[in-house]
Order: structure tokens, then sequence, then C-alpha cells
């Protein structure tokens, strides 16, 4: 039921014959023919943890974006975007990788990403694009502080580095270049990662080759504080609820609301700072922006806290792309868009060599504005428990253009109209007046995973992921591996 869309390769590689492979070809004289126009850039800016609902451009007025607002409107909104596997670890891994997690191996949060798998920035850096990553990392698994990711296999393809695994600390971060010593940050994490992305723009004036730069933020990533003149832009007593939200016990309040909009509006100040670089240094033509999230936030909609959730606020992310040279300005695409995908398009954009391994879709001839099939639903999987996000077990989902699906290993979980019910306030799982629908939602499930080659044999059950189990003590190659050492949870 996962319909492919053209231009994917069918075709396998291992990394070391990928990359010796590409490289040989970008350098040999026996090369194809090479384009007269040099390869765009692509900036890829990606802030942790914002839902698509809480940005202007895409529907919320109360939220101050009009620098995402101008991408946009200088670009194309893929308004169906969303996660497959909406939490921190395993949604970044499918953006390197353009593999689903149970592919790549990335099942739960805070494992480390084999260095065995072709990832994106490794197919710039063979086609001779410079590469560069700055922010939160969070793909080196074990303990997350103090952060440092040492040059080589590990940084998955990037030479520019000014990152650190993760951490929260929003007001007092730190960041690592290539030794392990920790450059400590006196600024709001957005303005510094902006700073330093801008640090690398500017180093274009002295190396002409294309480049790879992806900048990922922490915030609006919980905890919710913003500045004190970006709190001071929005009063939590007058904004709008949306009708599915549910105050309660441990859920974010109108006020967490109000800090994480105003987060965002600092990230936004920080797009508008990238941007105005790029117009600066002449680039803004010739490059390719990605505006997106690696998943939402349920920020009390249903009840519910943060991400791992097959409702609309976990799942939807930004997805806006502009490129002058070859993209129409005001677009809007409401067929699905999947991060699994962002790496075949973005490779494909670039004219470069999609590996086989990769699972997503390339949609360039879509994004030029070409007739091109799109896949009829995109497919979600959670694979394990985490009670701290009120998450009892893994899950899989699908999602076609009208209604959303999920299901537990051994009975349905939610199903929903989202034309007539766009808040899902109205589950008709079991609901014998939609079971031909939930028939055939279950038919595409089972399509997704055998398409992906999924299998339930790859949930897991303790809770791993909570108390920081799988980061406070050391590197744990799998979850396998970490319920072998202890049998007893």
């Amino acid at each position: 039921m996962g319909q492919h869309a053209a231009g994917v390769n069918a075709t396998s590689w291992d990394r070391r014959t990928f990359l010796g492979t590409a490289t040989a070809a970008f350098l040999g004289g026996c090369a194809p023919a090479v384009h007269k126009r040099r390869r765009p850039n692509v900036l890829f800016i990606l802030p942790d943890q914002l839902r698509a609902q809480s940005v202007g451009c895409l529907g919320n007025s109360e939220v101050i974006t009009p620098n995402i607002d101008r991408l946009a409107a200088e670009g194309l909104t893929f308004e169906n975007t969303v996660s497959n596997t909406p939490v921190c670890c395993p949604a970044r891994a499918i953006l390197m990788t353009g593999q689903y997690c149970h592919s790549n191996g990335m099942t739960a949060n805070d494992l480390r990403l084999s260095v065995d798998h072709t990832c994106v920035a490794q197919v710039f850096q063979a086609g001779g694009y410079r590469t560069g990553f700055i922010g939160k990392w969070h793909l080196d698994g074990g303990p997350r502080n103090p952060g440092f990711v040492p040059p080589g296999p590990r940084r998955q393809g990037f030479e520019y580095w000014a990152a650190n695994q993760c951490s929260h600390e929003h007001f007092r971060n730190w960041y690592f270049r290539d030794t392990a010593e920790p450059i400590k940050t006196d600024k709001f994490e957005t303005d510094v990662w902006a700073d330093l992305g801008v640090e690398f723009l500017e180093e274009t004036k002295n190396d002409d080759r294309p480049f790879f730069l992806c900048v990922f933020s922490g915030p609006p990533h919980n905890p919710y504080k913003a500045p004190p003149e970006y709190e001071s832009k929005y009063n939590p007593d007058t904004l709008t609820m949306r009708p599915n939200y549910q105050p309660g016990e441990g859920l974010p309040t109108p006020k967490d609301i109000a800090s994480y909009y105003a987060m965002t509006t600092s990230i936004d100040d920080q797009v508008g700072k990238l941007l105005k670089c790029l117009d600066d240094l002449g680039l803004r033509e010739d490059t390719i922006v990605l505006f997106s999230s690696d998943h939402g936030d349920m920020l009390g909609s249903q009840g519910m806290p943060l991400k791992r959730k097959p409702w609309e606020e976990s799942i939807r992310v930004p997805g806006i792309i502009r490129y002058p040279r070859e993209v129409q300005a005001g677009g809007r695409e409401d067929s699905l868009l999947s991060i699994v995908d962002f790496a075949p398009t973005l490779l494909g954009m670039c004219g470069l060599h999609i590996p086989g391994e990769m699972q997503g879709h390339n949609f360039t001839a879509r994004i030029h504005g070409e007739k091109q099939d799109m896949p009829d639903s995109a497919f979600f999987q959670i694979f394990g428990p985490y009670l701290a996000g009120r998450v009892t077990e893994g899950w899989r989902g699908v999602r076609t253009d009208r209604y959303m699906y999920a299901r537990y290993r051994e009975k349905p979980w939610v199903l929903y109209d989202l034309k007539e019910d766009p808040y899902q306030m109205n589950n008709l799982a079991d609901d014998p007046a939609a079971h031909s629908l939930q028939v055939e939602m279950e038919q595409r499930i089972a399509g997704w995973m055998q398409e992906t080659h999924d299998s339930w044999g790859y949930n897991w059950t303790v809770p791993v992921e909570d108390n920081g189990r799988l980061y406070k003590e050391r590197l744990w190659d799998s979850v396998e591996d970490y319920v072998r050492a202890h049998p007893k949870g």
C-alpha cells in the first residue's frame, strides 16, 4: 500500500562501495559530462520539536514567524509533511540515511547511528560539496554530556563541525569543534547556531565548492523558556488553545505554550539572519533552503505531552523548500511528504546519485512543477514504550490525505477522518460504521510493513527510554544489548 514514486534506485550498495564509486565518478576522466552550471548549495534548517500547527504560514496567526512565512511565500510549502518516527534520534537517523528506523537500526532514543550506513552528507561530500553540521546532533549514543563527537566516521560525512550531542540547556549551552575542549556560549542557543551558520557561509568567499549545511537547533524543545524580549510578545491569557487541548497535571500550560511560541519567534529571527547572509553573499538564487523539524509536540492536545504519538500535533512538521532558480514561488502542495523523503529529494535536486539503500522517494520532478506520481499514504513507526510521555507500547500507523489509523500489535488504537474531524476528537476505531475503512487502513499498514521489510519483531517492551536508561550508564549498541545486560529491566 506504500506506493513508491519514480526516481528511487532499487539496487543496494554498501557504504564503502558507494563512496569509492561516487568519488571515482566525480574525479575520474571517464565520468559523464558535467553540467555547465554548478550544482546548487543546500541549507537545511531544522529546529527540534516544532509542530506545523505553530507556524504562521501553516495556519496559526498568533505565532510571529515573518521570516519563515517569507520563505514559504518565496518557495514551495508541503502542507502535509510528516515525521515517520516522531522522536528525536530515530527521526534524525531517518533524515541522515533516508531509511526507516528498522532499517537503519535507530529504533530507540540515544542509540548510536552505525557508521556502516551511507548518509546524505557522505554523498554530498563524495560529489565535491563542502559539508557542515551546526547544533544538536543526537546520533552518537551513550552519555549525552559532554557530547563531543570526534572527527572521523561518526560525523557521517560532515567536514565543518560546531555541535554537541544533546543538551537542552538553551541559555547555557556549549559546542565542540575538532577537539574535546567545550566552547561555552553566553547567548540563547538559537543565536549561537545562527551565528555559526553565518560563519560557515562567509567562508564561501574563500571556498568555491558548493555546500551542504545543516543548522539544527534545540529550541523549541522543552524546557519551554525563551529570552525576555521574546516572552514579552505573548500573553498566555489571550492565546487561543486548540479545540483538542486538555489541561492536566504534568501537561503544558498556556504559559508553556506562550513560551513555545516565543522560542519559535526566536528561531524565526535566526532564519531571517541566515537568509540575509545568503542574500548578502549573492547565494540566494543558487541555494536550496529546506525548513522543517524532526517531529512535533502535543503541547496538551488530546491531554498528551511531547511526541511519539499518532496525532497530528506529533507527526506534522513544516516542510518548506525554496530554490529561486528552479522552484516557483508561493506554491502550496497537499501531497504527503515524509522526512524519509528529504535525503533522496535533496540529492535528486542536486543531480547526485541516490544510494539504493535509501527507502524514501525523490520528489524533484514534483517540486519543479512536473507531473509525478506521489505516495497515497505515509507510514509511521514507534517501537516501544516511553511511560514518561504516556506511550505504553510500540505502534504502527498510516496516514492518507483524509484518514489516520494507528494500531498496536494486538489491537487497533485510533482511526480518524481528518476531513470531518481535523482535531481528531472522534475515534472511529472499532466503530461498526467504519469497519470497511478500518479494514482498508489495516491493509495499508500491512502493505507498508511488507514493502519496507518491517515486522512487529522489531518492537521492544522494556521501558528502556525512561529514566535515561540508554544514555546515563554507557553506550549501548541496541535495545537488545541493554536488555541482555539488565534482565530485570
